[in-house]
Order: structure tokens, then C-alpha cells, then sequence
């Protein structure tokens, strides 16, 4: 490439996304690219000409090592829904004015599915108005949800926490219940994928018992079944801990957080904005049962956790940062990069590119074939698929105490 490129991050942050910007930039100054921009705040921010100069923070070894160990999205994010190009082609026309005026010759863009719907759009008017400026994905997301792709880079992090955070919440659960137990239930992200919840299951080991019970989106939610399930267990156990989805809806297609509270704000593409579902529950155990329930939400702490990061999920986001770069050298627009598992014992996993058309706006559930026959567990086809992504950790450069993190001025 002779010009200039961009990068920008967008929608919910991870605890690798910011390895993925790395890569980007230290494929691009190998390819003796001249000028590696950052969108500050995503598309949203490039629409507004605000843009910073990567150099002055990845120049040497040390920031890009500092950026690896920064978590959210350290050029800023967003949640900004490109409009359809019919109507609206001053908007396009805007983006390559500006990547005209910088002299960028790529725009990488590292997000989920709505993500990848901007770089599917904007290679799609490139490409119709005879436009040379080229367009790639780079795959983000903590919910696993991208068709294609084996797994997202940001997955293997979270998961970590997530099967770390319960394996600590059962060993601090199984300290009380002499006389009876307390049941707790703990929310995990995850709308209409399962991904991050399943990971529930990988708590389990030598050292613990594991969870009692997880409910994916998955499987639609039987409040009669549940509240059976807890009696069952609240008879026969000590301590009881059960993950569930923030995304679990009824049969109707209601989620059960909507049964405490149905008027839920939306975001700029129109999802509902989630939450309370351990809560409701809990008072339902509370009320039926007269056990003492306590409510977890992860929120954001199981995506903002680069202090537990994974090394696999690390190596991997910048592996997709480096090869998108690759693949624009290579005259390629209009593709993510995918991750190709090609084996398991030792696990190893190569990258290639594929069409965006494929991609974007679509949803990956949980395989059925992975969730046991009661809707409430994962069996070892799952564990044997997520285990090997959450192998590995990069100690924080801590500094008085605290790990430190690279910080955009």
C-alpha cells in the first residue's frame, strides 16, 4: 500500500480488542506503510474528521506490549448504525471525502455484527461507484456470535473470567448452608447467544464441583421448570449456583427481565438493553422457597478484564489485526478475517479471509447438539471446544500496586 490507512474499534470493548489495533499497525510500518490513523470513537468519530496518529503512542516495543495489556477500547468506541445507502449516499460520500483528504488508501474496522454491516455497506458503495479505497474486518466480540469464524477474538478472555469469577463464587458460596443452603444466581452477557454463559461450565474441575444449572438464550426459559429445578437442588444441596443468560426469554418470546420491568430503553440498533434477570429470579427463589438468593451481574466487568485475559485470545486478536493488513496488501476488500481451527490435540489455529456478505448481520447460536438433554448444561463437545481458548495469561506491568494501561491523550 502507497497510502495512508485507518483503524477504528466499535460496539461493547474487550479485553483483547486493543491487540487487534496493535497488529494492525505493526503489519502496516512492516509494510512501510507512511501514516496509521486511529478513529477516535469509531465511525461515528471518522465522520467527524477525528482521528489521532498511532505513532505517537506505538512508535517502540513498549506501547504496543502497553496497548496488549490495556483493556476497552483505547481509541475510543461506538455504537453508531450507518444508514441504508439509498437516501443517505451524503453520509457515504462524507467517509471518502475524509479518507481522500488523509490519504487512506484502507479502512480496517474491528467490531461484531453490526460492525461488520459498516464494512460490508461502505465496500458495497466503493465498489459501485467505482471507489479505490478498500475496506476489511477485523472480528471482535465477547459473544462469540459471528458466523464463519471458529471463535472471536475477545471470547477466550471473557470466558476466562466468567469460569474464574464462579469458580471463586462457589468456593465462597459452599462456605455457609449448614442449615439451609443459599442459592445464587449469577447474570452473564448475552442476548441471543449463549457463548458467554456457557462457559459456566468450564468452572467445573478437580478442585470444583461446577455450577448447578446454566440457561442459555438457546433454549426457551420455563419459569415452572426452573423454579423446580431450585427446589430439587435447595433439598439436596449445600450450596447452590446457577449461571443464566441475561438474554433468556419465554416461549412468547419475552425476555424474563422484561417480566420485572417490560420498559426497557434501546439502543441506536434497536436492541433492548438488558438486565435484571438474576435479580427477578432471585426474588421468585426468595418468595417461593424462603431461601436466602443473592444476585451476581458480571456486566461489564467479564469483557473490561485484561488482568485475566487469556494469552491464546491475545496472540489470536493480534494475529486477525496483522492478516486483515495482509490480505488489504494483497488487493483483497470487502472480507473479515476468520479464524481456522485445524486441530485440537495440540490445539492450533490458522487465519484466512472471507466475504463480508456472509457475515455481517449474522447471528451464531450455540450448537443444540452441545446443550444436554435437560436444557440446562453443556456437555464435553463444548468444553472440548472452549477450553483450548482460555489457555495462557500476560502479566499487567503493574505500577504502585495496579496494573497500568496505555492511555490516549
Amino acid at each position: 500500500m502507497k497510502g495512508n490507512i485507518v483503524v477504528g474499534q466499535s460496539g461493547g470493548p474487550t479485553a483483547v480488542i486493543n491487540s487487534s489495533v496493535a497488529g494492525v499497525y505493526a503489519a502496516a510500518k512492516k509494510f512501510g506503510v507512511k501514516k496509521v490513523y486511529g478513529m477516535v470513537h469509531g465511525i461515528q468519530g471518522f465522520l467527524q474528521d477525528n482521528l489521532c496518529d498511532l505513532d505517537e503512542y506505538l512508535s517502540d516495543e513498549t506501547g504496543i506490549e502497553l496497548l496488549k495489556r490495556t483493556p476497552s477500547a483505547f481509541l475510543g468506541s461506538c455504537r453508531f448504525k450507518m444508514p441504508k445507502i439509498e437516501g443517505h449516499e451524503e453520509v457515504y460520500e462524507k467517509v471518502f471525502e475524509i479518507m481522500e483528504k488523509h490519504d487512506i488508501e484502507c479502512l480496517f474496522y474491528a467490531g461484531g455484527n453490526d460492525s461488520m454491516d459498516t464494512v460490508k455497506m461502505l465496500s458495497d458503495y466503493a465498489a459501485a461507484h467505482n471507489k479505490p479505497q478498500r475496506f476489511m474486518g477485523v472480528p471482535k466480540t465477547i459473544d462469540n456470535d459471528l458466523p464463519i469464524t471458529d471463535h472471536c477474538p475477545g471470547y477466550g478472555s471473557a470466558a476466562k473470567y466468567i469460569a474464574t469469577s464462579l469458580k471463586e463464587i462457589i468456593r465462597d458460596n459452599e462456605s455457609f448452608g449448614v442449615e439451609k443452603p443459599t442459592v445464587c444466581i449469577v447474570e452473564i452477557m448475552g442476548r441471543h447467544a449463549g457463548w458467554l454463559t456457557a462457559a459456566a461450565a468450564l468452572a467445573k474441575g478437580e478442585d470444583c464441583s461446577g455450577v448447578d444449572a446454566i440457561y442459555l438464550p438457546e433454549v426457551a426459559f420455563d419459569v415452572d421448570k426452573f423454579m423446580a429445578k431450585v427446589k430439587e437442588l435447595g433439598a439436596t444441596k449445600s450450596s447452590v449456583v446457577i449461571a443464566v443468560s441475561e438474554g433468556v426469554a419465554l416461549a412468547d418470546g419475552r425476555f424474563v427481565c422484561e417480566l420485572a420491568d417490560s420498559d426497557k430503553a434501546v439502543d441506536a440498533f434497536g436492541h433492548k438493553q438488558l438486565s435484571g434477570t438474576a435479580a427477578y429470579l432471585c426474588s421468585l427463589v426468595a418468595d417461593e422457597t424462603g431461601l436466602k438468593a443473592r444476585a451476581v451481574e458480571f456486566s461489564t466487568l467479564q469483557r473490561a478484564a485484561t488482568h485475566l485475559a487469556s494469552l491464546t485470545d491475545i496472540n489470536e486478536a493480534f494475529q486477525v489485526g496483522h492478516d486483515a493488513v495482509v490480505a488489504a496488501e494483497e488487493g483483497k476488500t470487502g472480507m473479515m478475517i476468520t479464524l481456522d481451527r485445524n486441530g485440537d490435540d495440540p490445539y492450533q489455529c490458522g487465519t484466512s479471509a472471507y466475504d463480508i456478505h456472509a457475515i455481517a448481520n449474522v447471528e451464531r447460536p450455540v450448537p443444540a447438539e452441545w446443550i444436554t438433554a435437560d436444557g440446562c448444561g453443556l456437555n464435553e463437545g463444548y468444553e472440548k471446544y472452549a477450553r483450548p481458548l482460555i489457555i495462557g495469561e500476560l502479566q499487567p506491568l503493574f505500577v504502585n500496586g495496579l496494573p497500568r494501561h496505555l492511555v490516549r491523550k
